[in-house]
Order: C-alpha cells, then structure tokens, then sequence
C-alpha cells in the first residue's frame, strides 16, 4: 500500500541514513523552517535524500523540487502534494 503522508521524522530518518548528520546539527530540534544548507546538507545530499524520498515513496519530484525547497517544512509539503496528486 503506498504511503499516503510524508513526515518530519520520515525526512529526519532518510536524512541520516542518506547523508549522515552534521556533528553540530541537532536533527531533532525545531528544524521545520531552517534551511537544509544550515543544517549541512548541499545539493549532492539533496539529491540523494530525494533519490531515497523517490524509491521509498514510489514518486517521482519535479527536477526543481529539490532546489526549490529549501527547508524541511518546504520539502515535506511538497512530497505531500506529489503523494496527494499521485492518490487522486
């Protein structure tokens, strides 16, 4: 059954498990609305996160997502709007 809503803790895992996580970042914190390059994440991690995003998901995110989106909250809703367009 595909997933039906992505999550912070959903992108908190793939983060980690992609790319690992910066020694001076805490993941769990209030994240939503800081910028992933803040967090220690570039462009090469974004796009292995959404590469793991795609095939967990079984989606496929626009080319300008990933750099369009440049916080968690940003991202989230956006796999959440590909999930909700996919479902209908």
């Amino acid at each position: 059954m595909p997933a039906t809503s992505f999550t912070l803790e959903d992108l908190r895992r793939i983060l980690r498990e992609g790319a690992g996580a910066d020694e001076g970042v805490d993941l769990d914190g209030d994240i939503l609305d800081t910028e992933f390059e803040t967090l220690g994440y570039e462009s090469l991690a974004l796009l292995e996160t959404g590469g793991r995003i795609e095939r967990e998901l079984g989606i496929t995110l626009d080319d300008d997502t990933l750099t369009d989106a440049r916080t968690p909250r940003a991202l989230i809703e956006a796999v959440n709007a590909r999930l909700a367009a996919d479902a209908a």
